[in-house]
């Protein structure tokens, strides 16, 4: 079963047990899901899917933390909710201590000694942790590293 089948499926059943967060956050993710095999051309694999997941997740994310600076406490509550649901589309994030492995090892194949050589280790990085890490969070990791090179 694919992941737009799965999404369907759990739309379907969230109608019937009106579960309303889950009704309009996986509407969410199928129109931004059509959105992008418009703009592709084609439709989308399952990682592709993936990834449009992460990015509705990651702009959740944003705000969640404007809301908070508002003082936006119930937006910040169904903000949550969605995110939550999500979540449970997204393989397993990967923790800051994984990052920082990965990223330790793209150092040394890239020969990378400051913060010059940043492009080439992202380079590296990315590939291995699409998907699996926020890229701010990837970002954060390699600039410590390097500057402690």
């Amino acid at each position: 079963m694919s992941l737009l089948d799965k999404i369907n499926n759990e739309l379907k059943d969230s109608i019937k047990k009106k579960d309303e967060i889950r009704i309009s956050t996986l509407r969410q993710v199928k129109a931004a899901v059509k959105n992008t095999e418009i703009k592709k051309g084609e439709v989308l694999s399952d990682g592709d899917i993936e990834a449009v997941i992460f990015s509705l997740a990651k702009s959740h994310n944003e705000s969640i933390e404007s809301f908070k600076k508002g003082g936006r406490d119930d937006l910040v509550e169904r903000e949550s909710k969605e995110l939550e649901v999500l979540k449970a589309y997204l393989p397993e994030q990967m923790s800051e201590e994984e990052i920082r492995a990965i990223a330790a090892e793209a150092v040394k194949e890239a020969g990378a000694s400051s913060m010059k050589d940043m492009g080439k280790v992202m380079g590296k990085i990315m590939p291995k942790v699409k998907g699996k890490a926020d890229g701010s969070i990837v970002n954060r990791v390699v600039k410590d590293i390097l500057s402690k090179s």
